[in-house]
């Protein structure tokens, strides 16, 4: 599937009520991190535009190393609730790096778990017919009003990893919390290393 058919698809998805709805913004940096182990740069943001049935969804994250993207991507989204707790979201999702650079269409839910676990879970299917997934888990766990230790967890096939951390934030006001952590890397058996990780979450 090329581009312009996974714009259409998109567009067609949005109904013209949202267009009279009253709208917001939100924007997060859930992760803006320097990594221990491999001496790079890590982050992972999203942000959403719209009202409380119809929001237009991006999320971002990738690596910089020395000064440049070894890993870049870029996800647009439309996303409708389904339920209280959950929203199913479509879309088209953009790698510029590694080259060459590869366009997906994009199907997925995002929400609260039993127990207020926040899960994120897609599937992407390339230009080029390749189907892969991702499901993110991440939950906070409350030590005091402002010390947050937060268990994480991705998971993808393609490559096929796994990413289980523990972070532990201070949050010096609600949008500003720097952190500590710990994270393991395991691509497919191949390439497995625990790192120590310092970053900060944002949010506004």
């Amino acid at each position: 599937m090329k581009l312009p058919a996974m714009v259409v698809v998109a567009v067609m998805c949005v109904p013209s009520a949202c267009l009279a709805q009253d709208r917001f913004f939100f924007f997060q940096t859930d992760r803006l991190e320097y990594v221990e182990h491999t001496k790079t740069w890590l982050w992972d943001m999203q942000g959403w535009y719209g009202s409380d049935e119809n929001k237009f969804w991006w999320k971002t994250e990738g690596e910089l190393d020395s000064g440049s993207a070894d890993v870049a991507e870029l996800q647009l989204l439309y996303s409708r609730p389904v339920s209280a707790f959950w929203d199913v979201q479509v879309g088209i999702r953009h790698d510029f790096e590694p080259t060459p650079s590869k366009y997906h269409a994009v199907i997925g839910m995002q929400g609260l778990a039993p127990q207020w676990f926040e899960l994120d879970l897609a599937a992407f299917i390339s230009e080029d017919g390749d189907i892969s997934a991702r499901f993110e888990a991440e939950y906070d766990l409350r030590i005091t009003q402002r010390l947050i230790l937060q268990p994480r967890a991705e998971l993808e096939t393609e490559p096929e990893s796994v990413d289980p951390s523990l972070r532990l934030r201070y949050e010096i006001r609600r949008e500003i919390a720097p952190y500590i952590g710990i994270s393991w890397h395991d691509e497919a058996g191949r390439d497995d290393f625990t790192s120590f990780v310092v970053g900060a979450r944002l949010w506004f």
